[in-house]
């Protein structure tokens, strides 16, 4: 049984990235929590023991064009069929998952959604905290490419500073430009048709 989640719904800017982590029997479970409840520091940690302790771990990520072009809830069930096949043919790899939201994954294995499931499974849980780990790797990493946004502070969120730094360079090429906070600032030559940003819940 495998628990997949996902990181990077709401920002402005990067990817959105899903986990998907297969705990093993003598896994510690009680140490997984909801990664948002977490420092980065213990975030990092508990990636740490998931390799440690031979997790089956899969990643996915869906790029800034691709949430553009399909949606973000299209984008992050996209993203969890990805890291779910990065197990396939693994040894540990799933023939069940644990979702996190009201949603199914793309993929052709029975499966549960569990709203708010990183209260309620330890898999779920070390699925957030692979995507968050992977997907704040990548931020820093535009960060050093666009400094003017500090994406290593603000990940790409809608915060005080990140907005003002739109309106003031105007969106760079990680930037969602369907989304509001970022649309308004593109040129005629550079905006594409608005579509509807679901979420998730």
């Amino acid at each position: 049984m495998a628990g997949v989640d996902e990181a990077g719904r709401g920002p402005l800017a990067g990817p959105v990235v899903a986990g998907c982590v297969i705990l093993p029997d003598y896994a510690e479970y009680f140490r997984f929590k909801d990664s948002k409840v977490l420092t980065p520091e213990r975030r990092e940690a508990l990636y740490d023991y998931l390799r440690e302790c031979g997790a089956g771990i899969g990643f996915g990520v869906v790029s800034p064009a691709e949430i553009d072009r399909i949606n973000i809830l299209q984008a992050s069930l996209q993203a969890m069929a990805r890291a779910v096949s990065q197990l396939t043919g693994h040894e540990r790899q799933p023939d069940y998952l644990l979702v996190d939201g009201k949603f199914v994954a793309p993929v052709d294995l029975p499966q549960q959604p569990l709203v708010k499931g990183e209260s309620k499974s330890a898999s779920i849980a070390a699925a957030s905290i692979v995507a968050k780990v992977e997907r704040d790797r990548l931020m820093a990493d535009y960060h050093r490419e666009y400094p003017e946004y500090n994406f290593a502070r603000n990940k790409g969120y809608a915060t005080k500073d990140h907005r003002q730094a739109i309106a003031r360079h105007g969106p760079c090429p990680i930037h969602r430009r369907t989304f509001k906070g970022v649309r308004e600032f593109l040129d005629e030559s550079s905006a594409i048709p608005s579509i509807s940003q679901q979420p998730l819940w």
